[in-house]
């Protein structure tokens, strides 16, 4: 259906509703982990949710062309997730939205994920413009898009409030004449 590969040990690929507990599992032994930067890690309370309305989403978001879910899969493991959210055809752009398990941190497999995400966004899809928001304390999210070569756009501040607190926000862009 949907698979990209990206090196040898490493590819994306879409999720289906028989992907729900290897996801909810990824989720759950990553929870404390993750909380910090994502707030809708305490509602993931078991693999029926993915199975019966989160991936069923993601797949209508799919079949409708307005973006896609692909878990990101290292040597046959899902390591992380990756969103192309919202698809804007007559600003022809798009942000992207991903998280990576904490075992698998500081192999380059976002920054490669990111990467091919965004070139099928210029190659394929014909976008002009990609998106990137993160905290600004998330140091190794943000590092993504300033590795990739996009330009900080600005922040935005007390933009997210999670856990009790408000982060600021960095907007990050790559266009396509920036490649």
């Amino acid at each position: 259906m949907f698979d990209m590969r990206i090196r040898e040990d490493l590819a994306l690929t879409l999720i289906e509703r028989h992907h729900a507990e290897e996801i909810y599992e990824m989720v759950d032994a990553n929870r404390a982990y993750l909380r910090e930067w994502l707030g809708w890690v305490d509602g993931a309370t078991g693999p029926e949710l993915y199975r019966e309305d989160v991936i069923p989403a993601w797949l209508q978001q799919f079949a409708e062309g307005d973006g896609c879910t692909a878990g990101i899969r290292h040597d046959g493991k899902f390591v992380g997730i990756i969103n192309l959210h919202y698809i804007n055809r007559q600003l022809r752009s798009t942000s992207i939205g991903y998280y990576l398990r904490e075992d698998a941190q500081g192999k380059g497999i976002m920054t490669a994920a990111v990467k091919t995400l965004t070139d099928h966004c210029f190659d394929v899809l014909d976008l002009n413009k990609v998106t990137i928001q993160c905290a600004t304390g998330n140091v190794k999210s943000r590092s993504i898009p300033e590795r990739l070569g996009f330009t900080l756009e600005g922040v935005s501040r007390d933009e997210e409030f999670i856990n009790g607190h408000y982060n600021d926000i960095a907007t990050y862009s790559l266009l396509r004449k920036d490649r």
